[in-house]
């Protein structure tokens, strides 16, 4: 907390003075060529590595209890500091083959940490995590190779000298690493990691690393036409990882998807020129979310290591400090106003609004504001509900006071890093010009979300195990079939045509081709079936068909 603090006091001083330090060391000198490792101090850096060092102090804490069973947990604690030196030297660096250095050991400690539990569920996550990150590595590497033409590799020389190549390589690595679509089903399948580690990565290292290589190239990629694709691609993935979110019954992977929610939202803001506002939202998400995670880890731990959200609930008895301090992280990534996520996501919504777009990219924003909303009370609602699914072996309690002290620094900066980090980052206050049924627009969606959230969430409390047959509910948990198409693997030449045939019939062909085509039809001809209970078409419907009268009426 100390060293947070002053991060941000000399983060402040160095935004005031306009000032940036460079440190360069040099490794090797021959001739006409010089290798040198620099590293690039300006108040970006500081203040990013201030939450960081929160972060991984409070997990650090944390794990100690959490972990004290493990018989590796000095590897563990071991591995997690490397996890936060890489970081260290991708936030700091200053030219690609540096930034390469701490960008590729995130990646090798990222499936070592997911790999720990050394079973089959972890080892197939890890080969899937690190080969969706391996293309990531992969499109960086030739980036490096593009800029040895251009005479260095730091990327302030590359904003004198523009590449297309460039901009999408680099593009390319910064959404495998934020997961954004296609490459999105690694991010669910990391939840495999202890608990710890998901806090720590889903919060403030791996999965943001490329949205912050994405803020450091923004003056190279602003006004590139990869923007206009990075734009619909961020609010594609919100949509996906949303809908999903609402039927998956995986404790952690509900958390996971809102992550990757958040991360879609994030890279769209930054496509569109709030930078800054990117910025400010990544801090602020990393504080709730690493609370949140903590928090389910303490649940988890209670429910016999249990991750099943249908046998939840009862948790507000059993555990009432831990679910407080969960609503309240959920709170803040709903976005409820005078929280901490509530300064971030409303400017950006209110920003996004005044910009020159079209009614159903209105109508699309405000409904991933409600789906976000729909699935965090979702959440809360069958974890802390007053009926309790437990089996009658299970006992809850809240005598572990190590968890709850490493929840203290995290719980304060969710309530008030909000308004400090505008006041620090953003100094001059955003011109906002809306009327004012446009500004109450994005609280009525978020209103709009937790009805529909509360309606899911009672008529499947008892029926959750009956929507496992649906066609459509099976495409959510598969996350649009991202799974299927990165989780299997093509080995030998004579096999791939098969498995590529076995993948297309039990993926996209399911729901599109014959059985897709006869259950469209089914459906057609049972109209006033899609208003039946457990229906997730009518919950969806209602909420579009509201959220465009809403904007109709207001344009």
């Amino acid at each position: 907390m100390v060293f947070m603090l002053l991060s941000m006091i000399f983060g402040l001083d160095l935004m005031v003075s306009g000032k940036s330090y460079v440190l360069e060391w040099g490794i090797l000198s021959s001739g006409s060529v010089s290798m040198l490792f620099n590293f690039y101090i300006d108040w970006m850096s500081v203040i990013f590595f201030g939450f960081i060092a929160l972060i991984s102090s409070s997990i650090f804490f944390y794990s100690g209890s959490y972990m004290k069973a493990s018989l590796n947990f000095r590897l563990f604690m071991m591995l997690v500091f490397m996890f936060v030196v890489s970081m260290f030297f991708l936030v700091f660096s200053l030219n690609l083959v540096s930034m390469m250095l701490g960008w590729d050991g995130l990646g090798v400690t990222s499936y070592i940490l997911v790999i720990f539990y050394k079973n089959e569920k972890s080892g197939s996550a890890g080969m899937v995590t690190a080969l969706s990150n391996r293309v990531g590595d992969a499109a960086l590497l030739l980036s490096i190779a593009c800029l040895v033409e251009l005479g260095s590799w730091s990327y302030m020389f590359m904003l004198m000298n523009k590449g297309e190549l460039v901009m999408w390589l680099v593009s390319l690595a910064a959404i495998t690493k934020s997961a954004q679509i296609p490459f999105s089903a690694w991010l669910p399948a990391a939840m495999a990691a202890p608990t710890p580690v998901s806090a720590l990565v889903h919060s403030s290292t791996l999965v943001t690393a490329g949205v912050y290589l994405l803020i450091r190239f923004e003056s190279l990629l602003m006004g590139s036409k990869i923007m206009n694709f990075l734009i619909y691609l961020g609010l594609m993935t919100t949509l996906m990882a949303s809908l999903s979110a609402l039927v998956e019954v995986d404790f952690k992977k509900v958390v996971a998807l809102s992550t990757l929610s958040q991360l879609g939202i994030m890279v769209s803001t930054l496509s569109m020129g709030f930078s800054q506002l990117a910025f400010v939202h990544l801090l602020i998400h990393a504080v709730f979310k690493a609370l949140l995670f903590m928090c389910s880890g303490k649940i988890i731990h209670s429910m016999n290591d249990s991750q099943d959200i249908r046998k939840m609930g009862g948790m507000i008895f059993n555990l009432p400090i831990t679910g407080m301090v969960m609503n309240l992280s959920s709170l803040a990534l709903c976005g409820v106003p005078f929280l901490s996520g509530f300064y971030s996501k409303d400017l950006i919504i209110e920003s996004m609004m005044m910009t020159d777009n079209f009614l159903m990219f209105y109508s699309f924003l405000m409904m991933v504001v409600g789906l976000s909303a729909s699935y965090s009370f979702r959440l809360m609602f069958l974890s802390f509900n007053i009926f309790s699914n437990q089996a009658l072996v299970s006992s809850s309690e809240e005598k572990d006071w190590v968890m709850l002290s490493s929840k203290i620094g995290l719980m304060t900066m969710s309530l008030i890093s909000g308004a400090i980090l505008l006041w620090v980052v953003m100094p001059i206050p955003v011109m906002v010009s809306l009327s004012m049924n446009l500004k109450w627009l994005a609280f009525v969606s978020m209103i709009l979300g937790v009805f529909i959230g509360l309606m899911w969430s009672v008529s499947n409390l008892k029926s959750l195990v009956l929507m496992k047959g649906l066609a459509q509910v099976d495409m959510y948990l598969l996350m649009w079939n991202m799974s299927k198409l990165s989780g299997n693997k093509l080995s030998h030449t004579g096999q791939s045509i098969s498995l590529l045939i076995k993948k297309m019939d039990f993926g996209w062909s399911e729901a599109f081709g014959g059985q897709g085509l006869n259950f469209f039809f089914l459906k057609s001809s049972e109209v006033l079936s899609l208003w039946l209970i457990n229906s997730l078409k009518k919950n969806l419907l209602v909420m579009i068909m509201m959220l465009v009268v809403i904007m109709t009426n207001i344009w």
